[in-house]
């Protein structure tokens, strides 16, 4: 097919694809990295209509850097210096002696294996080094792997983006230069690069933070603010130092991240999405510049390239990163694993390869192929093993089956207690002391304190949790959850129990439909009324459906569905009833319901309770 010459078409099918590809991989449970890279294939190698070189031309590699720049401000706005908590040590070696161990064990292999000379050979195992959030985040969302590989994941794909990037710099300028530069003045030109560059993002990190402390930026011109500033001092630090970019706006987010009473929330939020965007995009455009034709005549070769890139290099460089630390051999051997290459090696590589070509340097044909087949290799085979990997090594999180209740009041203990005796992860947070304690007299894991407290933030452990019913008595910290754990949950998991109306002072419930997130349970079942037919004698039973005994007979035996209020799939995700579903459960659904007790059932009750007594009386 002919390819696509019109710039706007171009971005309008890039955006659109990269939004489809991410439903996909949040549909179908897999790394949106992988329906990403194969749009990609199919819109340029496949079909033929996206070729970025051609419709973007000289405006590429500039817009591809600025867009790796504001992912690396927004992973880098997420880093705290608090979450490293023992993973310091680790995270220090894998960017600095780790980098060191990579660019040797991979020069060496493109040495000997394809027959670079050696200047060449270590700008591309300095480029071979680079990982970068680009891949890292969207792998660790999927992985979910324990707290700790989490925070040295994320800190050594923010920080080693720079330091490869930079090292990558100091060799091309080595190499372009003929070898006129020598060792010492290229670690000085290292050292020079990266104080600029930190200089820049430090002072203009704290320049902004104390902007914002003292609230001299008008709140709907923060984001916007952020973003041109973040363009701003990469822009300015390039100028000033070439590719020192990266290490300022690197360190801008890390400044302003870890700044004392600044609120980064709604940054991140904005950052967040819009690197989501941006990485869709690169994807995208990397997987549409790849060009099979050159690889197949060096396909041996590569596979023993990718032998020594995941078998070798990174096992190597974990080891001596994580001696003498306390990182766990489970832990060491899944970090061995993850370490996919990102969009930086990818724009990197492509720049300098045009200019080695021009200067008749050995073997630069092949940097762009070499770099792009490690790219796919890494990211499609660790996209697909690492979790299952976590899981066999059992340091992943486990998944997001459990429910966060909000509120001790008897109904709602009622209700968790029931979820965890059928085997739901449950969590009840309440800032109540005595009903905390009931709580945990009944064997439940309990949060004391304010659910959307600072407190909260630093100490509730949501791992494991993936839905927020939110049942307190109070109707404004139901909201005020719903509003919190929207983020954290998905909006589609975040539920909170509807209110009498005749308990409020004025006209009903005064807190709007979107702050509660969807209301649970049917119209007539607010709180007031569930803890009414509680005392009245209802009780919350669970009943399993079968072929035999389907949902339409519960219902018939219920006398309808406006009794049930909770069901449990066969994979054990808790699935409310509400007025905005329409819930059909199937076979192996577990349905929670209320149904009055029967006048035999409790005269049976008393009986057991009266053996129980008499029992004790002989003991």
């Amino acid at each position: 097919m002919t390819p696509i010459a019109d710039p706007a078409i171009a971005i309008t099918l890039i955006v659109a694809t990269g939004v489809i590809a991410q439903w996909l991989g949040a549909r179908f449970r897999v790394p949106a990295i992988l329906p990403l890279l194969f749009a990609g294939f199919l819109l340029g190698p496949g079909i033929g209509v996206l070729d970025p070189d051609a419709v973007f031309g000289d405006l590429l590699f500039p817009v591809i850097s600025m867009a790796v720049a504001v992912i690396l401000f927004e992973g880098a706005l997420t880093l705290r210096f608090a979450d490293l908590r023992g993973a310091a040590t680790p995270v220090i070696r894998l960017v600095t002696i780790g980098v060191v161990i990579t660019v040797a064990v991979l020069a060496w292999a493109a040495h000997e294996i394809f027959g670079f000379p050696w200047p060449l050979a270590l700008l591309f195992g300095s480029i071979g080094a680079v990982s970068g959030p680009t891949v890292v985040m969207p792998l660790l969302r999927t992985v979910r792997p324990t707290e700790k590989v989490a925070q040295i994941l994320r800190w050594e794909g923010i920080l080693i983006d720079p330091v490869g990037a930079v090292l990558a710099v100091v060799l091309f300028e080595a190499i372009i230069a003929a070898g006129a530069l020598s060792e010492g003045s290229s670690i000085l030109s290292f050292i020079r690069v990266f104080a600029l560059g930190g200089a820049i993002g430090a002072g203009l990190g704290f320049g902004f933070g104390w902007l914002l402390k003292r609230h001299l930026i008008p709140d709907y011109l923060i984001n916007i603010s952020t973003l041109g500033l973040v363009l701003l001092s990469f822009t300015a630090s390039n100028m000033a130092a070439h590719e020192s970019g990266l290490v300022a706006v690197t360190v801008m987010g890390i400044v302003l991240g870890n700044m004392k009473g600044l609120r980064t929330g709604e940054l991140i939020d904005f950052k967040e999405s819009l690197s989501v965007l941006l990485i869709s995009a690169l994807f995208i455009v990397l997987a549409a510049r790849v060009d099979f034709g050159p690889m197949a005549s060096i396909a041996w070769q590569l596979v023993l390239l990718m032998a020594v890139v995941l078998f070798v290099a990174r096992p190597l460089n974990v080891l001596v990163s994580t001696l003498g630390s306390d990182t766990s051999w489970r832990e060491r051997a899944l970090l061995a694993w993850i370490a996919p290459r990102g969009i930086v090696a990818a724009a990197i590589s492509a720049i300098f390869a045009v200019r080695l070509m021009e200067a008749d340097v050995e073997g630069a044909e092949l940097l762009v192929p070499l770099t792009l087949v490690m790219i796919v290799v890494t990211v499609v085979l660790q996209s697909l093993t690492a979790r299952p990997l976590a899981d066999l090594l059992k340091v992943a999180e486990p998944a997001a089956k459990g429910v966060l209740i909000v509120g001790g009041n008897p109904f709602a203990l009622a209700l968790a207690e029931t979820l965890h005796e059928k085997g739901v992860r449950v969590l009840v947070a309440d800032t109540s002391w005595s009903q905390t304690r009931t709580a945990r007299m009944k064997g439940l894991p309990v949060f004391f304190g304010n659910p959307v407290s600072e407190h909260a933030d630093r100490e509730l452990d949501l791992i494991g949790l993936g839905t927020l019913l939110a049942m307190s008595r109070q109707p404004a910290l139901n909201a005020l959850a719903a509003t919190r754990y929207r983020h954290e949950f998905g909006s589609a998991n975040v539920f909170s129990v509807r209110h009498d109306p005749a308990s409020f002072e004025k006209d009903g419930d005064p807190l709007p439909l979107e702050l509660r997130g969807h209301v649970l349970f049917k119209p007539e079942m607010t709180l007031e009324k569930l803890q009414l037919m509680m005392h009245e004698g209802f009780k919350l039973r669970v009943t399993r459906l079968t072929e035999e005994y389907p949902f339409d007979k519960l219902s018939e035996h219920l006398g309808g569905t406006q009794h049930m209020l909770l069901a449990i799939s066969p994979q054990g995700l808790v699935k409310p009833f509400s007025e905005e579903t329409n819930l059909r459960a199937g076979p192996d659904w577990r349905i929670l319901y209320l149904e009055k007790v029967s006048d035999e059932e409790k005269a049976e009750k008393k009986k057991e309770e009266k053996a129980e007594r008499e029992k004790k009386k002989k003991d």
